[in-house]
């Protein structure tokens, strides 16, 4: 779907939820009634014509745009086959990684060893997946939905675990920029449930924060890894020291 085309449909939305007909609109844009309808057929609306519409809905062109925009479908995950096919092509999958950080073509270019040809390529295999839309000027549009993840068990998951896993855990995490804590306990299950809750707001924040950054120049961003892990859990040491009968309990 264009954009004009999502506009036109935003525009139809908000003309049933007004509960204005075509007759409303051609009265109030001194047009006839056919030419309304062709207006929203052909998907011909100058700027002018797009003003006008949002004064009869009452809002800003900025504000019909957002509308617009929310509506779009977005991705929350993608098949198996299509982690698969990333994983399999490390040029498109660093491509969807730096598109899921916001990059333009231009940044992939100057940073990596990626033709513009390359990048076109891969960028129109993630159109084709619906993960982003390749535009005129070779605009990148992102389709993925605030709460997009790889599948559990999928490609992209083993990938890490098998490959960017030992990598992350080579660093010493003692850098100004790096972090890293280690606790263990013995929680109920009640108090195992809260602190997975908490968990869960740490990531939603980091997603939130990854978004509030995408405005500023790359120059200012770093790609930045966090790794949150849980799990009953007790060193094997200890587990190869407990009695038969205690086999089955967790502590340390």
């Amino acid at each position: 779907m264009t954009e004009i085309t999502q506009i036109i449909a935003t525009i139809k939305r908000r003309l049933k939820t007004e509960g204005m007909t075509y007759r409303d609109v051609a009265q109030a844009l001194r047009l006839s009634e056919p030419s309304v309808k062709r207006l929203l057929a052909g998907g011909r609306l100058t700027i002018d014509r797009l003003a006008q519409f949002c004064d009869l809905f009452g809002m800003t062109m900025a504000e019909l745009l957002q509308e617009a925009e929310l509506a779009v479908p977005r991705l929350h995950v993608l098949t198996r086959d299509q982690e698969a096919q990333l994983v399999s092509n490390e040029k498109l999958l660093l491509v969807a990684v730096c598109t899921l950080n916001y990059w333009s073509l231009e940044d992939m270019m100057s940073r990596y060893q990626l033709s513009k040809a390359e990048c076109i390529k891969h960028l129109l295999v993630l159109d084709r997946m619906g993960f982003a839309n390749l535009k005129p000027g070779n605009r990148i549009r992102l389709l993925v939905a605030r709460d997009f993840d790889w599948l559990p068990d999928g490609p992209i998951r083993q990938y890490f675990l098998q490959r960017g896993l030992p990598d992350f855990m080579e660093s010493r995490f003692d850098m100004p920029e790096e972090s890293m804590d280690f606790v263990h306990g013995m929680l109920t299950t009640s108090a195992y449930a809260q602190l997975q809750a908490e968990l869960r707001k740490l990531r939603r924040k980091f997603t939130s924060l990854h978004d509030e950054s995408a405005t500023e120049a790359l120059s200012e961003r770093h790609g930045t890894a966090l790794l949150l892990a849980m799990r009953v859990w007790e060193p094997d040491a200890f587990r190869k020291l407990k009695r038969p009968a205690d086999a089955g309990e967790t502590g340390a």
